[in-house]
């Protein structure tokens, strides 16, 4: 029997229907907490970390630690060990690490629209609508940011997966017969099966070895052979590409290795016009480093190009050495802090618009910032939706004054 990869918008009543599903098949359930436990265990990683990653959160110093990308690696190698035992269910955003070539699974989503999810937390959690709705944003901005790294697509599309079922239209017994229905046309080679767990497990150490090789590496294996994706920009690249197949070769189980080039490996020079809808040079400022890194990856799916900084003197040096086009800026901040960063900014670089995001502010505080010129006062936790169309606007009086600038066509 193949395996089920089961994705689920929060309070879908997802949990209903896998437990009918296995019950009436029989087969075992992991879910993403348990696979973080098993992988931690394994690896002697900390859960706390891979949880985070799990949510679509990129840590701090990734750049130089790679944590994320190991523990990627590290997850994936979980899900191949399961998966050669076959008969499972994965329920949560980790079965989307199973690639799409390991055939034998059947990728399933379980959605309803937002109205009905919100009364599914309201009468399962007895929360308020409010409560249930800040809820449900959370975690369907974790799916998006997970989804949106590994394929370029929103958590929700169809494309992803084999089966869909909306649970407002769809009772759990319906639910259940759909799947086991669409699970019964599956063949399955049993020895095909555990080939292909193997390659997705060859696949998995190799990408744990090349996270020090260099970025942007994915691996993929037949039968021994591997072949790696070069996805990010690279000088040398003849004996960068030497390196990544000498350290794939060492690899215990591949007999051979070639590289390619991937999607994202050529970037061209983007020469911004003023018909952009969002700025795309955006600087964030806040001491809080999860908070600020979270908030980077949410706009990137939002497809704007975002810079972190950790605290005024920092967001001051930044803003001195590359092009900002709106910042947003926390107020409490150890050493150089928002006041002083907002005065520096309108005093030598008045075209660079100001928001002001903070969760210790005043009405008095709010006023200042005004009349200093800060573009907007926003207070934390703030509605990723209203930051957003707050930031759009602020281009919007960028590119209105930089054409009434621009001289006249003859």
């Amino acid at each position: 029997m193949p395996s089920i990869t089961i994705t689920n918008g929060a309070f879908s009543q997802a949990g209903a229907i896998v437990d009918a599903l296995s019950s009436a098949t029989g087969m075992k359930v992991f879910t993403d907490r348990e696979i973080i436990t098993l992988t931690a265990q394994r690896e002697g990683l900390k859960e706390a970390s891979l949880l985070k990653i799990l949510k679509g959160q990129t840590p701090t110093f990734n750049t130089f630690t790679k944590e994320r990308e190991k523990s990627l690696a590290a997850v994936k190698l979980t899900l191949a060990e399961l998966l050669a035992e076959g008969d499972i269910i994965l329920h949560g955003l980790s079965g989307h690490l199973v690639p799409a070539s390991l055939t034998p699974v059947l990728r399933t989503l379980i959605i309803t629209d937002k109205k009905r999810r919100i009364e599914n937390a309201r009468e399962t959690r007895n929360i308020t609508d409010k409560e249930a709705t800040a809820r449900i944003q959370a975690l369907d901005e974790a799916a998006q940011l997970w989804c949106s790294a590994l394929h370029g697509k929103s958590a929700w599309d169809p494309e992803l997966y084999d089966v869909v079922i909306p649970t407002d239209k769809t009772p759990v017994p319906e639910a259940l017969s759909l799947i086991t229905e669409s699970l019964s046309r599956i063949e399955v080679d049993p020895e095909e099966e555990a080939r292909l767990a193997a390659d997705f497990s060859l696949a998995a150490r190799v990408e744990q070895v090349l996270v020090d090789t260099g970025e942007g590496l994915t691996a993929e294996a037949r039968d021994g052979h591997v072949t790696v994706t070069i996805n990010k920009n690279v000088l040398m690249l003849g004996k960068f590409k030497q390196k990544v197949e000498a350290d794939a070769a060492r690899i215990n189980g591949v007999t051979s290795v070639e590289t390619r080039i991937g999607k994202g490996f050529y970037k061209a020079n983007v020469m911004y016009d003023f018909d952009l809808p969002t700025p795309p040079r955006v600087l964030l400022v806040d001491d809080e480093k999860e908070f600020v890194q979270t908030l980077s990856e949410r706009l990137r799916m939002r497809e704007m190009t975002t810079s972190v900084a950790y605290g005024g003197e920092e967001a001051l040096a930044m803003a001195g050495k590359e092009e900002t086009d709106v910042m947003v800026l926390d107020l409490k901040m150890p050493g150089v802090n928002g006041y002083d960063v907002l005065k520096n900014m309108k005093a030598n670089r008045p075209h660079v618009e100001v928001i002001i995001l903070t969760g210790h502010g005043s009405e008095e505080d709010r006023k200042r910032c005004l009349a200093m010129g800060a573009f907007a006062y926003l207070q934390k936790p703030a509605d990723i939706e209203r930051l957003t169309e707050t930031m759009k606007a602020a281009y919007d009086k960028i590119r209105a004054s930089r054409a009434e600038k621009a001289p006249a066509k003859a």
